[in-house]
């Protein structure tokens, strides 16, 4: 699947929604998902992150580096972890301006907080056919099933649909 960035981004969200992690963790995945993708970085890398919730990197990573955020700290060093690259790109999706480097197994964060990111390049994402029906599997398990008793419940627009 070819698509903006965006649509990999908000793709990846729902995907680590539905598979289980929590809004501001799937946001996040979503980001860096796109920042790994643009870099060219492996996309096997976002299968394992999948593979892993409810658990793994898609929680830990971003609870990690906001804990160097909360920190202030303008050099931290943290664990390359399983994916390092994913970790890279954790980083490079953040708001404020963070570079990251690696060596072995740890990861140098440079963080600057009152400085904004550098906007990435906008452009056409590849994303492989089997991860993209992946994440759309996992992103289906958000929908309502489509039933008179979820209806009855509140799903859906009703008889008033003004958007």
């Amino acid at each position: 699947m070819i698509g903006s960035a965006n649509e990999v981004m908000n793709l990846a969200a729902k995907a680590a929604r539905g598979g289980g992690a929590p809004v501001a963790q799937a946001y996040a995945f979503g980001r860096a998902a796109a920042c790994h993708l643009i870099a060219n970085r492996p996309a096997a890398d976002l299968s394992a992150a999948l593979d892993a919730l409810p658990k793994g990197p898609i929680l830990d990573l971003p609870l990690l580096l906001m804990a160097c955020a909360e920190a202030r700290q303008n050099e931290a060093e943290i664990p390359a972890g399983p994916l390092p690259d994913l970790t890279l790109s954790y980083a490079q999706s953040q708001s404020f301006a963070c570079t990251a480097t690696r060596s072995g197994s740890q990861i140098t964060l440079s963080q600057t907080f009152d400085q904004p990111a550098a906007q990435l390049p906008v452009k056409r994402v590849t994303l492989p056919d089997a991860l993209a029906a992946r994440m759309q599997t996992l992103a289906a398990g958000l929908l309502v099933p489509e039933t008179e008793a979820s209806r009855r419940a509140g799903a859906g627009a009703g008889l008033t649909d003004n958007d």
